[in-house]
């Protein structure tokens, strides 16, 4: 079976616009989540005060045709995928058509799109509503934009499965390369949910943390969590069979040696209180691998900051992989949903590259009885030759990503 070479990532997020900018902002440990100043906080009064939003908006980054035509989620899926491109191939593309496949998903849907449309029905009536709404707000928009971005006929591929979506995405994408159906895949995963609705939807599930305070309102693994923070951006990785990539001389970054996804078939919003199936899916991945779970250094856990899941998921890697040292990136970024499983593969194959374990910031006191190895403030220097990162979403979604070093 064709091994799977990572040989581009590209990423926009609240830590930077690219990957030199996030990467650095996770070497100095800087909280990106900020103040949510948009008007319709306080005109919704709702409790959500910080969210992790992007440093510059996309506007500035595409064309005002892409930004008029584009939800906001397409917007950073297409930003992020252009990066990944440009680091793999340059300003060429010799991809045959036929051999190329997208694999991009939002966790969410393009939110945006859909709830200003309705304002302009409501508003202005049916005859303002733009002809591209559908287009731009179908929840495969990204991949299918991508798809054309890149000439890519072999697939445009969009599992939506909450915020284990772009996660997925990419392990979908490793499998069409698994399979021989595609040489090369733009993979990865957006979301752009910042929107009273999807606040106060995921504020009414007391899913969000009320902490005022952008520096401590994600605190993964923290005894006094009290949910997550949404984020901005989008994640992309271009994958390539082994062969294609030693063929035309490319630099692999990584290897996606093993994915795997599973089901909880149990709650829709709530995960199996025993981890169960978190934990057949890091088995799978593993195995997959071709390596033992004790061989895995280093894991970008899920970790989103709510009371129910950190702890549930901390058990898991405690049970598979206990000697792993843990980050939890969202600290830093918030919650990209859909484009956390992205992100979080970008700074998990970095974190392989470089050999150093981004930081927690947790301004509180770890849980008790968490067996788990938590990467503190500062990062952590790495010794290892594989890595993980999970991905967990509402319908009870479970994805396991494996990388091992190049």
């Amino acid at each position: 079976m064709e091994r799977v070479a990572v040989t581009g990532l590209g990423t926009i997020n609240p830590l930077g616009v690219d990957v030199a900018q996030t990467w650095a902002g996770a070497r100095a440990g800087r909280c990106a989540i900020s103040a949510l100043e948009a008007p319709w906080v306080d005109e919704y009064g709702l409790a959500v005060r910080v969210a992790g939003q992007l440093p510059t908006p996309t506007s500035e980054l595409l064309s005002a045709r892409e930004v008029r035509r584009l939800d906001p989620a397409t917007q950073c899926a297409l930003i992020a995928a252009r990066q990944a491109w440009a680091q793999a191939f340059g300003s060429t593309t010799p991809v045959d058509p036929e051999r190329l496949a997208v694999s991009f998903s939002p966790g969410m849907g393009c939110v945006t799109t859909v709830m200003d449309a309705w304002d302009t029905l409501r508003t202005k009536g049916p005859r303002r509503v733009a002809p591209t709404t559908v287009p731009a707000l179908m929840p495969n928009a990204p991949a299918a934009t991508l798809a054309m971005e890149f000439t890519a006929r072999a697939g445009a591929h969009a599992p939506v499965s909450a915020c284990a979506s772009g996660a997925e995405a990419i392990s979908y994408g490793a499998d069409l390369i698994r399979l021989g159906r595609a040489d090369v895949v733009v993979a990865g995963g957006c979301d752009d949910a910042l929107h009273p609705l999807t606040v106060a939807a995921f504020a009414a599930m007391r899913a969000l943390s009320t902490n005022p305070d952008p520096a401590g309102a994600c605190r993964p693994f923290a005894s006094d969590r009290d949910g997550f923070v949404l984020g901005q951006g989008a994640g992309a990785l271009v994958l390539e069979a082994e062969s294609y990539a030693k063929a035309r001389g490319a630099k692999i970054l990584a290897y996606l040696d093993g994915s795997a996804v599973t089901c909880d078939a149990y709650d829709v919003a709530r995960p199996m209180a025993d981890g169960h199936c978190q934990e057949q899916a890091l088995r799978q991945a593993i195995a997959q691998a071709g390596i033992s779970p004790a061989q895995v250094g280093h894991v970008n856990a899920h970790a989103t900051s709510t009371p129910a899941g950190d702890g549930i998921e901390a058990a898991m890697l405690a049970r598979v992989v206990p000697q792993a040292a843990v980050s939890a990136t969202k600290s830093m970024t918030g919650h990209l949903l859909g484009g956390a499983g992205g992100l979080e593969a970008v700074l998990t194959v970095l974190a392989l590259a470089e050999q150093w374990a981004p930081p927690t910031l947790m301004p509180g006191e770890l849980e008790a009885q968490t067996d788990i190895d938590v990467v503190g403030p500062q990062g952590r220097q790495l010794k290892t030759e594989a890595a993980a990162s999970t991905s967990f979403g509402f319908g009870g979604h479970n994805v396991a990503l494996v990388f091992t070093a190049a």
